[in-house]
């Protein structure tokens, strides 16, 4: 009697301790973890089947968890393609800053930032493409995330251009930040698009910056 007693206190006791350890689990994934976890695996939707693939119920499979589970963090799939858009805009941002710090003042820094800005484009190029989407990131209103994030990008582009040309000012280094913004982004959509090769970047940003220098004003 004591000895099958004995055998079903260790089991109660173990079925308890493995009860309080689903528990723990679940509660330290979902409430610490889950919301990285979930962005994680819709970039591997993202990579492997396109925005088309992104959904809450696949997402929450290709994560492990419930169905329900992304929508304590997302409100719904606008809201999570929105996650998405602001991640690979922060990263978009990193790249073109390490490249930056990494290169000699001048117009070499402003070579390296284009160049960082194709690579992230050829490299994630369904991130880069959701960054942009007008439907994500609608035109005049960004995000609260998003919008420091698309300021400090043109902050960035500022610093450099104004360490080329001191006396950049106002309008004027708004619509050279915003020139150059243009030219790399269109470059890097064309060659992601495969319209252009993607050895043509560095020569390309040289040919406009001699352009800018020839072409008189007025």
């Amino acid at each position: 009697m004591s000895h099958r007693l004995s055998r079903a206190r260790r089991g109660a006791a173990a079925r308890t301790a493995s009860s309080i350890l689903r528990v723990s689990t679940s509660t330290t994934y979902h409430h610490g973890d889950l919301g990285p976890a979930l962005l994680a695996a819709a970039d591997e939707l993202l990579v492997s089947g396109g925005v088309g693939a992104l959904s809450l119920r696949e997402v929450a499979r290709r994560a492990g968890v419930s169905h329900n589970a992304p929508y304590h963090h997302f409100a719904d799939r606008k809201a999570l393609l929105k996650r998405l858009s602001e991640r690979h805009m922060g990263q978009l941002l990193d790249a073109q800053r390490r490249a930056y710090e990494a290169a000699p003042a001048g117009s070499a820094s402003l070579r390296a930032i284009a160049e960082a800005y194709l690579d992230y484009a050829v490299t994630h190029p369904q991130g880069f493409a959701l960054v942009f989407d007008p439907e994500i990131c609608v035109p005049g209103s960004p995000t609260p995330t998003m919008a420091p994030l698309i300021r400090a990008n043109e902050d960035l582009l500022a610093d450099v251009l104004t360490t080329m040309d001191p006396s950049l000012r106002g309008t004027e280094l708004e619509a050279a930040v915003a020139a150059v913004w243009s030219f790399a982004h269109g470059m890097a959509t064309l060659v992601v698009a495969g319209h252009l090769p993607r050895e043509g970047m560095a020569s390309g940003l040289a040919a406009l910056m001699s352009l800018a220098r020839t072409v008189p004003e007025g």
